[in-house]
Parts: C-alpha cells; sequence; structure tokens
C-alpha cells in the first residue's frame, strides 16, 4: 500500500502550544524498568490499527536490547489504572525522536493525545542539550495525528512516500474482531 511519511519538528521549545488540560484526572508515568512484554503490549495496543507491525516480529531478546539501550524513554499516560497510551523517545548528540506515540483507540477523541503530546514535547526539551525534538508520522496512522503534532507547534520538513508491504492492520490481537477506530 503506497503511503506518504511526514517528518515533523521543533528547533526551539518556545515553540510548544501547549494543548488544554483534560478534564479529567490523568497521570503520566515513566516505564523506568525495561519489560519486553509491556513494551509490546503497549505497541500493538496502540499501533495495531495503523500498521505499527515491525517490531511484532521481534523476539523477547530484541525487545530487552532495544529497551535497554542508553536514554530510552518511555511515558505512559494512565486514567483511573489503565494505560491509555504512550510516548518512546529516543536523546542522542542534540536531537530527541519521538520514536512511539499514540493512543489505545478507545481513548482517542477525548483531548488525551493533546495532553501526552504536550507532556512528551515538554519532556523532551528538558534533556540537556537538546536542540530539535522530531518524529514522523505517515497517511497509515491515525486520523488525528498530523494535526495534533501541527497543532503543538511541530512544523513539516520533509515528506517521502513509502509502500507498506506487511498486509492488513493486524489489530491488538489476532482474532479480536472488534471495529477499528474511525
Amino acid at each position: 500500500m503506497l503511503a506518504t511519511r511526514i517528518y515533523l519538528q521543533q528547533t526551539r521549545a518556545d515553540d510548544l502550544q501547549p494543548a488544554k488540560e483534560p478534564a479529567f484526572d490523568v497521570s503520566i508515568v515513566r516505564s523506568e524498568e525495561p519489560s519486553p512484554e509491556f513494551h509490546r503490549y503497549l505497541y500493538t495496543a496502540v499501533g495495531g490499527d495503523w500498521y505499527w507491525s515491525k517490531r511484532l516480529r521481534w523476539t523477547w531478546q530484541e525487545w530487552q536490547d532495544f529497551l535497554t539501550t542508553s536514554g530510552h524513554e518511555t511515558w505512559v499516560s494512565w486514567v483511573r489504572g489503565t494505560p491509555v497510551g504512550y510516548v518512546l523517545m529516543i536523546p542522542g548528540d542534540g536531537e530527541v525522536e519521538i520514536r512511539d506515540f499514540g493512543l489505545v483507540p478507545s481513548f482517542i477523541g477525548q483531548g488525551l493525545g493533546g495532553h501526552l503530546l504536550t507532556f512528551a514535547l515538554r519532556r523532551a526539551w528538558e534533556i540537556a542539550g537538546t536542540s530539535r525534538v522530531w518524529l514522523h508520522t505517515c497517511t497509515l496512522d491515525g486520523p488525528h495525528a498530523l494535526a495534533n503534532y501541527q497543532a503543538r507547534g511541530l512544523s513539516v520538513y520533509h515528506t517521502e512516500e513509502m509502500y507498506e508491504d506487511d498486509g492488513p492492520p493486524p489489530g491488538p490481537w489476532p482474532g479480536a474482531s472488534r471495529p477499528s477506530p474511525a
């Protein structure tokens, strides 16, 4: 399937446009223990409807190696004890890449994505030496992803065509048989 990959960045902390606070209690907690099982859950729960499938083939050891790479930060958003989304950031050489970002589909549309992205961008700028924060999305990601990134002050700096050949999105787990999010 042909898609467009869109790269966005912030080059100044002052570019951040914070989202409104959610109308209910949300906590964002750093996942400090490398847990391949938990991180694979997050990856699948958030990305299963959006063609996030590359890491599904990873072994437990590949996940462990990825998660123990120096500097990785995973922050999980929680509502009433339930994980509703996460962000995985990778700092290096004065830049912070937001590698994974998103919400569990049943929590989309409640203002949680803007709140989590605001938190992530603030945290990225707190990392010593940061001069740029960047990420990429694509036209196969959630329908509100690009608008959320731009509303928080990220600007497009590059686009490219890509081909996704992994078949249909796997969903949250094989056989889940639930409707995909709009």
